[in-house]
């Protein structure tokens, strides 16, 4: 077998590999929010209930970082573009940082408006909230070694234009940011 037979197979394994992740993150959130759904006809339920404001400020930063990891794509393949490349994944990474920042101040909100986790003060409603940013935060911070990754390959010069290492951290940023804005837009129609 030759080496480039050797490596198209190892491109396809590790293009599967992601797809079987994304494809299981998805699975996972389906099933949270079919349980947010089912339990939303509980007589505990919170029917005058709103984001917290920094939940918007989140998913606007999230939807700045996919515009900022593409563009870091498109100057990586440009001749002298490492740099700019360069730059864009450490402003992605700032943008990730920044999305954690207002993450968690809306969960100070949510405690300032006496909405908590667990506990006698904790209602169902806010509790899957908890539950479903917290876990898209896990996968978030996932997200971030991804990009310190890349950053790091990025500065050592690992990466060609081409680079399926690269497209792949790409591919799993915005697949964050697109379940964030599901998430955002879920809680926020159907919330």
């Amino acid at each position: 077998m030759n080496n480039l037979t050797l490596k198209n197979k190892q491109d396809r394994a590790r293009k599967m590999m992601l797809l079987l992740s994304l494809l299981s993150i998805t699975m996972t959130f389906g099933g949270l929010t079919s349980a947010y759904v089912v339990s939303k006809g509980r007589p505990d339920w919170l029917t005058d209930f709103t984001l917290p404001v920094s939940f918007i400020y989140s998913t606007i930063v999230l939807l700045v970082s996919s515009v900022t990891i593409h563009l870091s794509k498109i100057f990586l393949s440009k001749p002298n573009g490492k740099s700019n490349s360069l730059r864009l994944l450490i402003v992605t990474f700032i943008l990730g940082l920044l999305f954690l920042f207002f993450q968690f101040n809306g969960f100070n909100d949510f405690i300032e408006q006496g909405y908590y986790f667990a506990g006698a003060q904790s209602n169902v409603t806010t509790s899957f909230i908890y539950v479903l940013a917290f876990v898209h935060i896990l996968h978030l911070i996932a997200g971030l070694i991804v990009l310190l990754v890349l950053i790091f390959n990025t500065y050592y010069n690992k990466y060609l234009a081409s680079s399926l290492g690269f497209s792949l951290g790409v591919t799993f940023w915005h697949f964050l940011d697109l379940l964030w804005l599901y998430l955002f837009l879920f809680f926020y129609f159907f919330g």
